[in-house]
C-alpha cells in the first residue's frame, strides 16, 4: 500500500523520496488534483523534486472532493466560517490514518499520553460538527486513561478549582484551548502552575480583538504564571499538526514539511528566513490531498521549523489561486 512507511521516515532523503511516490500516486488518482497539475504542465515526467510538484490552493476544499481513492468516506471534517461564506471539507476515507498520524505526532513531542491529565477548553469547536481538532483531543483524552481529563465549556469554577489540585497534586497536566476562552479564563481567575502545560490552538476571529501570537502569549504567561505557552498548528485540510513549544516557533513532524512560497509568484520559492506563503507537504493526507497552499504567511528556518505572521488579504490571492474562481 501507498500509506506504509509514511509514518517511519527518518530522514530528509526518506521524506523526499515518499512525498514523489505520493505526488504520482495522487496525480493518478485524485482527478481534482490531475487538473490542476495539467493546468499548470505538470506530471509526473517533468516532477523530479519536491519543489517541482504543484501546491493545491486550499479553497478547493471549498469547492471540489478531493479525494484520492474509491474507498467509502467515513467522516467529513469541516472548518468554521462566517455566516455566508463557503466552509471547507475534508473528506476521509480512512480515519485510522487520522488516528495513526495525530498520535505518532504527539508522540514525537510530547512522549507517551497515557497517564497525562488532559483539560479541553474549546468552546468554539464543542457548538459544531465535523471538528476534527475535537475529534483528535476526544481520542487524546481517552487514551489519556486519566480520571479527570474532559471538556469545559463555560464551567470556569470547576475548570479553576481541577487545574490547580492537579498541579498541586505534582500531575503532569496538559490544558489546550482556543485562544479567546484561554484569555476569557485568564482575565477571571490568576495562576501560578509548576506542572501544566498551556497550549493554544489559535482561534480569536469573531470572537475577541485579534491578537498577534507575542501579545497572546504574554497575557496568557502572566494569567497562568508559566514561562511559555506551546501552540498547536494544524486545519480541517491536514491530518497532521505542528506544535511549538515557546516562542510561537513551530516543527513538524517526520512526514510533514513545509515551503515557503513567493508571494507574487506562486510557483517560486523563498529562501530561508524570508517571508512568504506557506505550502504544506502532509504526507498523511495519502488518501486526499498531501501538496496544500495554504493562506497563511510565515517563515521557513535552517533547521525546518516555522512560525507564522499572518493571512493573505482576499486581495493578495494570486497566480495559481485564480484556478478557484
Amino acid at each position: 500500500m501507498i500509506s506504509q512507511g509514511i509514518f517511519n521516515i527518518k530522514n530528509d532523503l526518506e521524506f523526499k523520496s515518499k512525498a514523489l511516490e505520493v505526488f504520482k500516486f495522487q496525480y493518478f488518482n485524485n482527478t481534482v488534483y490531475q487538473n490542476f497539475c495539467n493546468y499548470l504542465k505538470k506530471d509526473p515526467s517533468n516532477v523530479k523534486t519536491i519543489v517541482d510538484i504543484p501546491f493545491l490552493p486550499i479553497e478547493f476544499f471549498k469547492s471540489k472532493t478531493i479525494i484520492s481513492n474509491e474507498a467509502p468516506v467515513q467522516a467529513t471534517f469541516t472548518s468554521s466560517g462566517t455566516t455566508g461564506t463557503n466552509t471547507s471539507k475534508h473528506h476521509v476515507t480512512d480515519l485510522k490514518i487520522y488516528e495513526k498520524s495525530y498520535t505518532t505526532g504527539f508522540h514525537h513531542f510530547y512522549n507517551s499520553v497515557e497517564g497525562l491529565c488532559i483539560l479541553a477548553l474549546l468552546p468554539s469547536y464543542l457548538e459544531r460538527q465535523g471538528s476534527s481538532l475535537i475529534y483528535m483531543v476526544e481520542d487524546l483524552i481517552a487514551k489519556s486513561n486519566h480520571k479527570q481529563s474532559g471538556f469545559y465549556l463555560d464551567d470556569f469554577i470547576t475548570l479553576k478549582d481541577r487545574l490547580e489540585k492537579l498541579d498541586s497534586s505534582g500531575v503532569k497536566t496538559l490544558l489546550i484551548g482556543v485562544s479567546f476562552a484561554l484569555l476569557d479564563f485568564v482575565e477571571q481567575y490568576s495562576f501560578n502552575l509548576k506542572n501544566t502545560i498551556i497550549m493554544e490552538t489559535g482561534g480569536m476571529k469573531g470572537r475577541r480583538k485579534e491578537l498577534v501570537r507575542e501579545e497572546l502569549h504574554v497575557l496568557l504567561k502572566q494569567g497562568f504564571g508559566v514561562s511559555t505557552i506551546h501552540s498547536e498548528y494544524g486545519m480541517t485540510e491536514l491530518l497532521s499538526q505542528a506544535y511549538s513549544k515557546g516562542d510561537g516557533l513551530f516543527n513538524t513532524p517526520p512526514w510533514m514539511q513545509i515551503l515557503i512560497r513567493d508571494t507574487e509568484d506562486p510557483l517560486s520559492y523563498q529562501s530561508n528566513g524570508k517571508t512568504g506563503g506557506l505550502n504544506i507537504i502532509d504526507l498523511a493526507n495519502i488518501n486526499s490531498c498531501s501538496f496544500i497552499a495554504t493562506q497563511d504567511l510565515g517563515k521557513r528556518f535552517e533547521d525546518g521549523s516555522f512560525n507564522i505572521i499572518g493571512r493573505f488579504d482576499h486581495s493578495d490571492v494570486r497566480g495559481c489561486n485564480l484556478m478557484v474562481m
